[in-house]
Protein backbone atom coordinates (compact mmCIF):
# COMPACT_ATOMS: atom_id res chain seq x y z
CA UNK A 1 0.00 0.00 0.00
CA UNK A 2 1.36 3.08 -1.18
CA UNK A 3 0.75 6.10 1.58
CA UNK A 4 1.83 10.14 1.92
CA UNK A 5 1.96 9.24 5.59
CA UNK A 6 4.10 7.72 8.00
CA UNK A 7 2.70 5.86 11.14
CA UNK A 8 4.25 5.11 14.64
CA UNK A 9 3.51 3.33 17.77
CA UNK A 10 4.81 5.75 20.85
CA UNK A 11 4.77 3.31 23.60
CA UNK A 12 4.33 4.21 27.68
CA UNK A 13 5.99 4.27 30.79
CA UNK A 14 8.29 1.68 31.97
CA UNK A 15 7.14 0.03 28.46
CA UNK A 16 9.56 -0.23 25.27
CA UNK A 17 9.45 -0.79 21.29
CA UNK A 18 8.59 -4.55 22.38
CA UNK A 19 5.14 -3.25 23.67
CA UNK A 20 2.62 -5.93 23.33
CA UNK A 21 -0.04 -3.85 21.89
CA UNK A 22 2.66 -1.86 19.42
CA UNK A 23 4.04 -5.46 18.31
CA UNK A 24 0.22 -6.50 17.66
CA UNK A 25 -0.90 -3.39 15.93
CA UNK A 26 2.30 -3.46 13.60
CA UNK A 27 1.33 -6.89 12.81
CA UNK A 28 -2.03 -6.09 11.48
CA UNK A 29 -0.71 -2.89 9.61
CA UNK A 30 1.74 -5.27 7.80
CA UNK A 31 -0.82 -7.53 6.99
CA UNK A 32 -2.26 -4.65 4.68
CA UNK A 33 1.09 -3.61 3.63
CA UNK A 34 2.07 -0.52 5.73
CA UNK A 35 5.13 -0.50 8.50
CA UNK A 36 3.74 1.06 11.56
CA UNK A 37 6.90 2.16 13.12
CA UNK A 38 8.07 1.19 17.11
CA UNK A 39 10.21 3.55 18.16
CA UNK A 40 11.96 3.35 21.55
CA UNK A 41 11.17 6.39 23.76
CA UNK A 42 13.11 5.46 26.73
CA UNK A 43 16.13 7.72 25.27
CA UNK A 44 18.73 8.06 25.88
CA UNK A 45 17.64 5.18 28.61
CA UNK A 46 14.67 4.42 31.43
CA UNK A 47 17.04 5.83 34.33
CA UNK A 48 17.54 9.21 32.46
CA UNK A 49 14.15 9.43 30.47
CA UNK A 50 12.51 13.07 29.99
CA UNK A 51 9.64 14.37 28.45
CA UNK A 52 11.71 16.51 26.46
CA UNK A 53 13.75 13.05 25.53
CA UNK A 54 11.21 11.22 24.42
CA UNK A 55 10.04 14.38 22.02
CA UNK A 56 13.28 14.20 20.42
CA UNK A 57 13.11 10.95 19.51
CA UNK A 58 10.33 11.75 17.22
CA UNK A 59 11.85 14.97 15.56
CA UNK A 60 14.66 12.56 14.78
CA UNK A 61 12.39 10.07 13.03
CA UNK A 62 10.57 13.05 11.12
CA UNK A 63 13.45 14.62 9.88
CA UNK A 64 14.36 11.17 7.88
CA UNK A 65 11.31 12.23 6.11
CA UNK A 66 10.04 15.63 6.69
CA UNK A 67 7.64 15.96 3.58
CA UNK A 68 5.79 13.00 4.90
CA UNK A 69 3.23 13.43 7.33
CA UNK A 70 2.16 11.12 10.84
CA UNK A 71 -0.86 9.66 11.80
CA UNK A 72 0.41 8.26 15.48
CA UNK A 73 -0.74 6.30 17.77
CA UNK A 74 -0.12 6.76 21.45
CA UNK A 75 -0.64 4.84 24.98
CA UNK A 76 -0.64 6.39 28.28
CA UNK A 77 2.75 8.42 28.46
CA UNK A 78 3.18 8.02 24.89
CA UNK A 79 -0.56 9.49 23.71
CA UNK A 80 0.57 12.82 26.09
CA UNK A 81 4.00 12.39 23.80
CA UNK A 82 2.56 12.04 20.56
CA UNK A 83 -0.11 15.24 21.58
CA UNK A 84 2.91 17.08 22.81
CA UNK A 85 4.56 16.80 19.12
CA UNK A 86 1.65 17.51 17.23
CA UNK A 87 0.88 20.62 19.06
CA UNK A 88 4.37 21.31 18.08
CA UNK A 89 4.42 20.58 14.77
CA UNK A 90 1.19 20.88 13.77
CA UNK A 91 2.03 20.68 9.77
CA UNK A 92 3.91 17.29 10.40
CA UNK A 93 0.87 15.15 11.82
CA UNK A 94 -2.27 14.40 10.15
CA UNK A 95 -4.32 12.26 12.94
CA UNK A 96 -3.92 10.95 16.44
CA UNK A 97 -5.11 7.73 17.97
CA UNK A 98 -4.81 8.26 21.81
CA UNK A 99 -5.06 5.26 24.17
CA UNK A 100 -5.53 5.92 27.56
CA UNK A 101 -3.41 9.18 27.38
CA UNK A 102 -1.55 10.07 30.52
CA UNK A 103 -2.60 13.75 30.40
CA UNK A 104 -0.97 15.76 33.58
CA UNK A 105 2.19 13.74 34.37
CA UNK A 106 3.67 15.30 37.10
CA UNK A 107 0.50 15.67 38.96
CA UNK A 108 -0.54 11.90 37.87
CA UNK A 109 2.75 11.09 39.49
CA UNK A 110 2.24 12.52 42.42
CA UNK A 111 -1.27 11.02 43.47
CA UNK A 112 0.17 7.00 41.88
CA UNK A 113 3.01 7.55 44.38
CA UNK A 114 1.50 9.11 47.31
CA UNK A 115 3.42 12.79 48.38
CA UNK A 116 5.28 10.96 50.58
CA UNK A 117 6.95 9.11 48.18
CA UNK A 118 7.08 11.77 45.08
CA UNK A 119 8.47 14.40 47.82
CA UNK A 120 11.39 11.54 48.44
CA UNK A 121 11.35 10.93 45.02
CA UNK A 122 12.74 14.77 44.92
CA UNK A 123 15.18 14.70 47.77
CA UNK A 124 17.16 11.65 46.77
CA UNK A 125 16.59 12.59 43.14
CA UNK A 126 15.94 9.31 42.14
CA UNK A 127 13.01 6.13 42.71
CA UNK A 128 13.23 2.92 41.92
CA UNK A 129 10.33 2.02 39.85
CA UNK A 130 8.89 -1.88 39.36
CA UNK A 131 6.53 -1.72 36.30
CA UNK A 132 5.96 -5.08 34.50
CA UNK A 133 9.38 -6.33 33.43
CA UNK A 134 11.26 -2.61 34.24
CA UNK A 135 12.90 -2.67 37.25
CA UNK A 136 15.43 0.43 37.25
CA UNK A 137 15.45 3.64 38.86
CA UNK A 138 14.35 6.87 37.14
CA UNK A 139 15.84 10.78 37.73
CA UNK A 140 13.75 13.73 39.22
CA UNK A 141 15.21 15.19 36.21
CA UNK A 142 11.65 13.49 34.59
CA UNK A 143 9.33 15.40 36.70
CA UNK A 144 11.50 18.56 36.83
CA UNK A 145 11.97 18.40 32.52
CA UNK A 146 7.80 17.70 32.41
CA UNK A 147 6.70 20.62 34.46
CA UNK A 148 8.58 22.76 31.51
CA UNK A 149 5.50 21.02 29.11
CA UNK A 150 1.96 22.07 29.13
CA UNK A 151 0.30 19.49 31.26
CA UNK A 152 -2.41 18.65 28.84
CA UNK A 153 -1.40 19.21 25.10
CA UNK A 154 -3.95 20.44 22.38
CA UNK A 155 -3.13 18.94 19.11
CA UNK A 156 -5.48 20.66 16.09
CA UNK A 157 -5.42 17.35 14.42
CA UNK A 158 -8.01 15.04 14.41
CA UNK A 159 -8.10 12.62 17.59
CA UNK A 160 -9.55 9.52 18.64
CA UNK A 161 -9.10 8.67 22.00
CA UNK A 162 -9.75 4.85 23.59
CA UNK A 163 -10.10 4.88 26.86
CA UNK A 164 -11.26 1.96 29.70
CA UNK A 165 -13.89 2.05 31.84
CA UNK A 166 -11.69 0.56 34.74
CA UNK A 167 -9.09 2.60 34.39
CA UNK A 168 -7.37 2.86 37.39
CA UNK A 169 -3.96 4.54 36.42
CA UNK A 170 -5.25 7.27 34.47
CA UNK A 171 -9.06 7.87 35.12
CA UNK A 172 -11.47 7.76 32.62
CA UNK A 173 -12.41 11.46 33.64
CA UNK A 174 -9.24 12.94 32.27
CA UNK A 175 -10.25 11.54 28.52
CA UNK A 176 -14.08 12.66 29.12
CA UNK A 177 -12.42 16.74 29.96
CA UNK A 178 -10.20 16.58 26.72
CA UNK A 179 -13.17 15.44 24.27
CA UNK A 180 -15.20 18.14 26.39
CA UNK A 181 -12.48 20.90 25.40
CA UNK A 182 -11.57 20.01 21.93
CA UNK A 183 -14.15 19.97 19.05
CA UNK A 184 -11.59 18.04 16.55
CA UNK A 185 -11.16 15.08 19.45
CA UNK A 186 -13.92 12.02 19.78
CA UNK A 187 -13.40 9.63 22.53
CA UNK A 188 -15.14 5.35 22.87
CA UNK A 189 -14.91 4.11 26.22
CA UNK A 190 -14.52 0.16 26.56
CA UNK A 191 -15.06 -2.37 28.82
CA UNK A 192 -11.22 -2.51 29.91
CA UNK A 193 -8.64 -1.56 32.23
CA UNK A 194 -5.42 1.06 31.71
CA UNK A 195 -3.41 -1.98 29.56
CA UNK A 196 -6.29 -2.27 27.03
CA UNK A 197 -5.39 -5.43 26.16
CA UNK A 198 -9.14 -7.05 26.01
CA UNK A 199 -9.81 -4.22 23.74
CA UNK A 200 -6.80 -4.77 21.55
CA UNK A 201 -9.19 -5.85 18.38
CA UNK A 202 -11.57 -2.68 19.31
CA UNK A 203 -8.56 -1.03 18.62
CA UNK A 204 -7.36 -2.59 15.79
CA UNK A 205 -10.24 -1.77 14.23
CA UNK A 206 -10.45 1.56 15.20
CA UNK A 207 -6.67 2.10 14.40
CA UNK A 208 -7.26 1.05 10.47
CA UNK A 209 -10.47 3.00 9.86
CA UNK A 210 -8.96 5.66 11.42
CA UNK A 211 -6.34 5.67 9.33
CA UNK A 212 -7.33 4.50 6.32
CA UNK A 213 -6.06 1.11 5.81
CA UNK A 214 -7.75 -1.59 3.97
Amino acid sequence: MTTPFRFAYLHGFASSSKSYKGVQLAKAFRQHGVTLELPDMNQPSFSKLTYSGALSVMDQRHAEAPDKRWRLIGSSMGGCIATRWAQLNPDAVDRLLLLCPGFDLPSRWMMLLGEEAFERWQLTGSHLFEIGETRAPLWWKFIEDAKTHPPIPSASCETLIIHGRADEVVPLESSLQYVHHHDNASLIEVDSDHGLVSALPEITAQALALFEIA
